[in-house]
């Protein structure tokens, strides 16, 4: 029984470790599978208009590949 508290606790340290290193880095949980628009769906609700953040970063990345890159040798 004393194996089993000691792994557990060891692993309770180890996911609050985790936790705490997410929290002071501020990074939100991200996946490795690339999420819906590795599927090829564009936006995660049936809604018609996309919301106003998504509009600007649709904007913004407009922007870039709209935009010429010069750069001297």
């Amino acid at each position: 029984m004393s194996i089993f508290l000691l792994t557990f606790g060891f692993f309770i340290v180890m996911f609050l470790a985790m936790a705490i290193g997410y929290i002071i880095q501020q990074k939100t949980l991200a996946g490795s599978c690339g999420g819906l628009g590795s599927v090829g769906i564009e936006k995660a609700c049936n809604c018609d208009n996309p919301c106003e953040k998504r509009q600007e970063r649709e904007r913004q990345s407009a922007l870039k590949e709209n935009s010429l890159e010069v750069k001297n040798i």
